[in-house]
């Protein structure tokens, strides 16, 4: 029997060790890397100079200054908004923080009953859109909200006692919004204390108010404040609530007075907004610098040795139907009474709050509206095709990016920092850099749904790679060795062995990457146009315009089909052990 001699050895192998030799990368690397430089640098590029050059009417650069940066810095209004901002951080953190701790403790520290439904609660809370949350809460706290209405009748006041439109309405609906993402991300701080602990501390006569302040939290200390700085970034960079509750009470921070230097100048002041940008930019990098440098520092906080330990629950006795009902009470406020209000809303010829009268003037006009319009069937349509391409883009992508980094393949490390750097650009920010970039391409491109997809695609290259390194650090290299030796090549062994054994975090990352690009807004805003309207940024669009029981009823059949791809979402993370808690 004859063989046919392999020309591959002979040429293709000794030439990509020359090129690994020389670059330090593999060329597979050296492509991989080339690709995301080429989504990265662009529109970095771009934002620097918009910040550094002013700007014709037909969008090119002209003259060379430093005259927005002085204005930034001069203006008295930058240093008001960035203290709004900061302020507006720390609250929306703190209180996030409070009801994450207590959920987070109450279900993986006790055994109080129906605690593992949080779970799915909260995962279903990831397909509501932030718009819709916001604006759900606007209408419960708002003037003729039932909070206000149940005041004035109990006070027998003539005007509404609560103003939400200010920084403390900013605070509890952004810090209601994140409590959700906050359980998930504590539930496994909790989970991993040994409860030798809390059990030495209780047999020495300490209550479960006591263990749990002295015990419990300490032992959570590193976790709980690495929390607080990356959700105290992610408030400070958030968009939707400022826009839709800070802008109208006139309480603007960063992110707003981006936006608005865009969209409510003419011609826009690019220049102010990229320079903005870049002072926002600079804030989130030192922020995360200081949030990876506290998790560094959480091994001496570790209890798991390996030795002893056993994960147990508290009994609460008679105090855990308590903890039940407390867990009803969140419940209620954060998932029952936003989505009760906007399906109320939803079946209304037009707002007026909850009365007695409203009851009895239900209709399905709106429903049917939202069925019959072509402009909503095609933002459905857009942010179907938005999500399901940006995660179909993101997971493969950051699959072979992942087993590269984890394997340590030559210069495979950069893989991971470099899908890692989107991080650093709030999405107001990402939206402006992709705006700049999309405006001086030498064929129509802004507008288009494709230029919405790519800038999603990038934002969200940091949690792809993230759930597929999870996933192939499972993957034990035994088995791509007997691939190997087999006589399968490096591309046979990732397709045939790598991403069969991943397919669980990479049916979990998809629809993770699906559920937070079809409920943005901030990085959508800035790039949709007439015929790539998406569903959040309609809804954003029809509470400035008043429409408010359209928006509701709009809400509520999105909110639906989301339900079900989270439900979908939380079952095959917890049937693979690769649920986000």
């Amino acid at each position: 029997m004859t063989t046919r001699p392999e020309v591959w050895d002979g040429s293709a192998a000794p030439m990509r060790m020359s090129v690994a030799r020389r670059f330090g990368v593999s060329p597979l690397v050296g492509i991989l890397i080339a690709v995301l430089l080429v989504f990265l640098v662009p529109p970095t590029i771009y934002l620097v100079q918009t910040s550094l050059f002013t700007t014709n009417f037909d969008g090119s650069f002209d003259q060379f200054t430093f005259r927005f940066y002085l204005e930034l810095f001069t203006n008295p209004r930058f240093f008001n908004n960035l203290v709004n901002a900061s302020i507006y951080a720390v609250g929306s953190a703190a209180v996030a923080l409070t009801l994450g701790v207590l959920q987070a403790w109450i279900v993986e520290r006790t055994n109080t009953p129906l605690r593992h439904y949080v779970f799915l609660i909260s995962i279903v809370s990831l397909g509501i859109p932030s718009v819709l949350y916001t604006v759900s809460f606007l209408l419960i706290l708002g003037k003729a909200g039932p909070l206000n209405l149940l005041l004035m009748e109990l006070t027998g006041s003539t005007t509404p006692l609560l103003n939400v439109y200010s920084m403390w309405g900013m605070v509890i609906i952004e810090g209601i919004d994140f409590a959700p993402l906050t359980f998930l991300l504590l539930s496994s701080v909790f989970r991993s204390n040994d409860a030798s602990f809390e059990e030495a501390s209780m047999m020495s006569g300490a209550g479960i108010a006591q263990t749990f302040r002295h015990i419990t939290l300490r032992l959570a200390t590193p976790g709980i404040m690495a929390l607080l700085i990356l959700i105290f970034i992610r408030a400070f960079e958030s968009f939707e609530t400022p826009a839709l509750v800070g802008r109208p009470g006139n309480v603007n921070v960063l992110t707003t007075e981006i936006y608005q230097s865009i969209q409510s100048t003419t011609p826009p002041n690019y220049g102010q907004a990229g320079a903005f940008s870049m002072a926002l930019m600079l804030i989130v990098i030192l922020l995360l610098v200081w949030y990876n440098r506290l998790s560094r520092h959480a091994e001496k906080y570790q209890t798991i040795t390996g030795k002893g330990f056993r994960p147990r629950v508290m009994d609460l006795g008679k105090w855990r139907f308590l903890t039940a009902g407390l867990l009803v009470l969140l419940f209620i406020i954060m998932i029952g009474l936003p989505v009760g209000i906007v399906v109320y809303a939803s079946f209304l010829p037009y707002y007026e709050g909850v009365t007695a009268k409203s009851f009895t003037q239900f209709t399905l006009a709106n429903y049917a509206q939202v069925f019959n319009s072509q402009s909503f069937k095609s933002s459905i349509g857009n942010t179907l095709i938005l999500g399901a391409a940006t995660a179909s883009l993101v997971c493969p992508f950051t699959a072979l990016c992942a087993w590269l980094a984890a394997r340590r393949h030559r210069g495979a490390w950069i893989l991971d920092q470099l899908a890692t750097m989107p991080l650093i650009f709030p999405a107001i920010v990402m939206g402006v850099a992709f705006l700049n970039v999309f405006l001086h391409m030498p064929f129509a491109f802004y507008g288009s749904l494709l230029s919405v997809i790519l800038a999603s695609m990038v934002r969200y290259l940091p949690y792809g790679m993230r759930y597929s390194y999870a996933g192939v650090l499972q993957v034990h290299r035994e088995l791509e060795e007997a691939s190997a030796l087999s006589g399968a090549r490096q591309a046979t062994t990732f397709l045939r062995v790598v991403v069969p054994l991943i397919t669980p975090a990479l049916i979990t990352c998809w629809l993770f990457v699906f559920l937070l690009s079809v409920k943005a807004v901030a990085a959508q805003i800035l790039l949709v146009g007439p015929k790539s309207q998406v569903i959040a940024v309609t809804l954003f669009d029809l509470w400035e315009n008043g429409q408010v029981t359209e928006l509701a009823a709009m809400g509520v059949t999105w909110m639906s089909l989301m339900t079900v791809v989270s439900t979908i979402f939380y079952l095959i993370a917890r049937r693979y052990g690769l649920s986000i808690r």
